[in-house]
């Protein structure tokens, strides 16, 4: 009968001591941490081919051409009240023609993590609080004058002089000569 009645007691402590830690563990909170600003929260909006001319000596020496896109908080984007693209390319003929953060010349490397940062900081600086959080580069180019040339003559088309479609007294009847009294 004693060993009947240790083995209820036993039985009873290790049920109550089960449920006791089962509460315990279901009410901990677990310790969330936050997704990197890579995952989730952020929206990638696709920048627009921009060609910015190299001016140098007072006449252009070619054009650099880029395609960026960007991570933005889509809350802020919504209350912008000048469109992404607009911000986009005023940054980059801020940072290219106003500050020349590129040579041109060949004479020092391309810094690409400083074009980039400095990208995101003239637009981030434009607006007064962080809302470009990456700027990704989908493409960078620089076509010079010559390469122009050469890929227009390698591919057969010939620069032409504009010529006027319509001539001038076409487009302007109303300023036919009218008998006069």
């Amino acid at each position: 009968m004693i060993k009947l009645l240790v083995t209820g007691v036993w039985i009873c402590g290790v049920a109550l001591a089960s449920v006791y830690f089962s509460v315990q563990t279901a009410n901990q909170k677990d310790e969330v941490e936050a997704d990197p600003a890579m995952f989730g929260g952020l929206e990638t909006v696709r920048g627009e081919i921009t060609s910015i001319p190299v001016i140098r000596d007072g006449a252009v020496q070619g054009y650099f051409l880029t395609r960026l896109s960007y991570t933005i908080e889509p809350e802020k984007a919504q209350k912008l009240t000048i469109p992404v693209p607009d911000l986009v390319t005023d940054a980059l003929y801020s940072a290219l023609v106003g500050e020349q953060l590129i040579d041109f010349s060949g004479d020092r490397e391309f810094d690409l993590e400083g074009f980039k940062s400095r990208v995101k900081d003239t637009l981030n600086e434009r607006l007064g609080e962080t809302v470009f959080h990456d700027v990704i580069v989908e493409q960078i180019d620089f076509l010079s004058k010559a390469d122009i040339r050469s890929n227009m003559q390698r591919g057969g088309t010939d620069l032409l002089k504009g010529e006027p479609v319509v001539e001038a007294a076409e487009t302007e009847p109303s300023q036919a000569t009218a008998p006069t009294h």
